[in-house]
């Protein structure tokens, strides 16, 4: 579908030169001479590759969209991730490349991940926000050192390490958060 090239946003997905780009960041820029135009930051949504285009108003933008699923996972076989359609049982494989290493560390069995294709062709899997991780290894803590703003580092189940408060122990299970790959709070279970 077509737009006015001072409509896209981020996280949109456009195509431009013939590839397809997510929108990154965008910047409304209005110089004293000449017309304005939107500063936007595009990520290729294949190779990862970055550009900065200046779209006018003038100028109409393709902008893609794309089908989403739910996922679930199954396994991992060397660098290749195997999912389940929730619909219609169809296994589809993927590369790590695609999912990200960081994201595929918390890859758990069962999972239900959300996968954004483009003409029967994946182009990004996006993890639930939170997942539940047990703490293996965490550090002691140093007498004196107040609750309130101090960390230490721990190791998770699945090698991640990670930030936690001084009261987190080994054993302990916790939320983490997957894009930023942080400690929310003490998981209730």
């Amino acid at each position: 579908m077509k737009i006015s090239g001072n409509a896209v946003r981020p996280g949109y997905i456009v195509e431009h030169e013939g590839r397809l780009w997510r929108a990154m960041k965008i910047q409304n820029v209005q110089p004293g001479k000449g017309g304005a135009y939107l500063q936007v930051e595009l990520r290729d949504v294949r190779d990862g590759t970055k550009t900065n285009v200046r779209f006018r108003s003038a100028e109409t933008v393709e902008r893609v969209l794309l089908d989403h699923r739910d996922y679930q996972y199954l396994f991992a076989d060397g660098d290749t991730y195997t999912f389940m359609d929730q619909e219609t049982f169809e296994q589809t494989s993927i590369g790590v490349d695609l999912i990200g290493e960081d994201q595929a560390r918390f890859l758990q069995e069962g999972m239900v991940v959300r996968i954004e294709s483009h003409e029967d062709s994946p182009i990004a899997v996006t993890l639930p926000e939170t997942v539940i991780m047990e703490v293996v290894e965490a550090d002691p803590v140093i007498k004196g050192q107040t609750a309130s703003g101090s960390y230490k580092p721990a190791k998770l189940e699945n090698g991640v390490r990670i930030m936690v408060p001084p009261h987190i122990e080994s054993g302990t299970r916790v939320v983490v958060n997957t894009a930023e790959v942080a400690y929310v709070e003490r998981a209730r279970d």
